[in-house]
């Protein structure tokens, strides 16, 4: 199969960190989506939605690319959707919530080739087990590391994991908000394989 050049439908720096890992070439562009959760959507729905719709959204403006998209959403025991707080109070809330309780976190994930429209998509599934916080330990946390751009209130890659008793999934990249395992699992089936194009010997593409 052709292999396109990469994009990421993203503006966040987690994912474009997390994306290097897999040694490819790839650029960055901000896809600008309405990500408001539809009436009764799930959060797998949701967030794989918001994935697809994030790839789609830079179809033209990059002819001939494969764009990948991602997208992540929590979920409270009962079903309710925490998304990103934007400040300080909502994550307050947000973790005060979350504390004591089971947290799962649906990270949504799609890979779109724009020439020919063919569009691979998965969700994957993340559980968080919270510690029992004190309000004291939210502030702290909060004040520290200002995680308001972060769906659940919390940065997996510092603090955040103080605030943990347990992890449980396949993929702990996706807590960050990329599931690097299902994005080789499609780039491979692709045609594309990370491992193989990082060899010393490998042209570059």
């Amino acid at each position: 199969m052709r292999q396109n050049p990469l994009l990421l439908a993203s503006s966040s720096p987690y994912r474009k960190v997390l994306l290097e890992r897999l040694g490819l070439p790839f650029s960055c562009a901000s896809p600008d989506i309405d990500e408001t959760p539809i009436h009764d959507e799930t959060g797998e729905a949701l967030a794989t939605r918001l994935a697809e719709t994030k790839a789609r959204a830079l179809t033209e403006r990059f002819p001939g690319h494969w764009i990948i998209g991602s997208d992540q959403v929590a979920c409270l025991p009962d079903g309710s959707i925490l998304n990103k707080p934007g400040n300080h109070t909502q994550a307050r809330y947000q973790l005060r919530l979350s504390s004591g309780h089971r947290v799962l976190f649906l990270t949504g994930l799609a890979l779109l080739d724009t020439d020919s429209g063919k569009l691979e998509h998965h969700c994957e599934p993340y559980t968080v087990h919270f510690r029992q916080l004190t309000d004291a330990e939210i502030e702290a946390y909060l004040r520290r590391e200002q995680p308001y751009d972060c769906a659940g209130s919390f940065k997996m890659e510092g603090l955040g994991i103080t605030l943990f008793e347990a992890l449980e999934g396949r993929d702990p990249n996706s807590l960050v908000g990329l599931p690097l395992i299902a994005l080789n699992d499609m780039l491979r089936r692709w045609g594309r394989n990370p491992l193989l194009e990082n060899r010393p010997d490998a042209p570059r593409v």
